[in-house]
């Protein structure tokens, strides 16, 4: 295991300080760009060939690049001619990533934003991204909830961070999906993209939903993928090795009113389908938590890192969700208190057996 960062779009200054932290190999986010694709959404093999020699340039590697799915989850249960020709699209991306030297995908199976609901005063004035069901209403989940690729930063939907969106719409916005719909959609990628994957060698980390949802959904959607028995249906739907998991600890900690034995219990069932882990930390659990920093929430990170040393996991640890501040209006800061605390983590579980 080791440290990394999870970098959107970043400058040279940006992988400068990374390299500086002691980051060896990121993971990279260039959606809401146009950056290496063409009109219709084709990567460009040469041009993504030159991006990761940039990014090498500065002694750095890709572990990880992002796969923009966008509104294809929703677009199945519509129109499902136009959901081929964007799997279409997707399935040439992951041979165009396989040629550029790409290892691993990520993407989201999100329909809608990541629901939030307020922003909690933190230590030292800092505040929390945060949900609570029972605060929930259509101006909270405009003003507090993550649009696209960005941080919570009190954007108005389709606002200043709109060129950040991809695909996520308000959940009032997009027909119900049900239960047996949310699967159907899901299964349409899945069988679609994982065939491609294997036969050019190219790993897929699936992020689950964030948050879950109560039984019955949050205005008419059921987020599937919100539970460890969720997330288990997602791998037994392929056997594939590439087919697997951007585990991210702090929505699998949101899923539980406990949230310290659902991460190990998740990391314990998923470990050798997990390709990427968000290593955050939250406070309260299922249908009302904060996200904070990672030495102060309900999970023992410690022990967390000895799980999946435990189980075998050796790929990056990413902080992820940082609180806001306005003395780090860029995040800079507490990222980097993030690596510190995790390399320090790491190092010191090195040690046990």
């Amino acid at each position: 295991m080791y440290i990394s960062e999870q970098l959107i779009n970043p400058d040279a200054n940006r992988l400068r300080l990374s390299a500086q932290l002691g980051v060896e190999r990121v993971i990279i986010d260039n959606r809401g760009t146009e950056l290496l694709a063409s009109d219709d959404g084709r990567w460009n093999k040469d041009k993504l060939v030159a991006y990761r020699q940039w990014i090498e340039s500065f002694g750095l590697k890709i572990d990880v690049f992002a796969l923009d799915v966008g509104a294809i989850l929703l677009t199945f249960l519509v129109d499902r001619t136009a959901a081929q020709r964007h799997l279409d699209v997707l399935r040439d991306n992951i041979r165009i990533a396989a040629a550029a030297g790409m290892p691993c995908l990520k993407y989201n199976v999100q329909m809608v934003g990541i629901t939030r609901t307020a922003l909690r005063e933190g230590r030292g004035g800092c505040r929390y991204s945060s949900f609570n069901l029972s605060e929930y209403s259509p101006d909270a989940d405009r003003q507090f909830s993550y649009w696209g690729v960005g941080y919570p930063s009190n954007q108005e939907e389709g606002g200043a961070d709109s060129s950040l969106l991809c695909g996520q719409q308000m959940a009032r916005q997009v027909p119900e999906v049900s239960e047996a719909d949310g699967w159907k959609a899901i299964e349409f990628l899945v069988s679609g993209l994982v065939p491609v994957a294997q036969e050019v060698g190219v790993r897929l980390a699936c992020h689950p939903h964030d948050p879950a949802y109560p039984v019955g959904g949050l205005n008419g959607v059921e987020h599937v993928m919100g539970s460890l028995d969720g997330i288990a249906r997602f791998l037994a739907l392929s056997s594939s090795p590439v087919h697997g998991l951007n585990f991210c600890q702090g929505t699998v900690a949101e899923m539980s009113s406990d949230p310290h034995a659902a991460v190990m219990e998740a990391i314990e069932r998923f470990g050798k389908r997990i390709f990427m882990v968000h290593f955050r930390n939250i406070k309260g659990g299922y249908l009302d938590f904060s996200e904070v920093f990672p030495d102060e929430g309900d999970v023992d990170m410690y022990q967390a890192l000895l799980n999946y040393r435990r189980v075998g996991y050796q790929g990056p640890l990413c902080p992820d969700h940082v609180p806001v501040s306005d003395q780090d209006p860029n995040r800079e800061r507490f990222m980097s208190f993030a690596l510190g605390y995790t390399k320090a983590l790491l190092q010191a579980s090195a040690h046990q057996s």
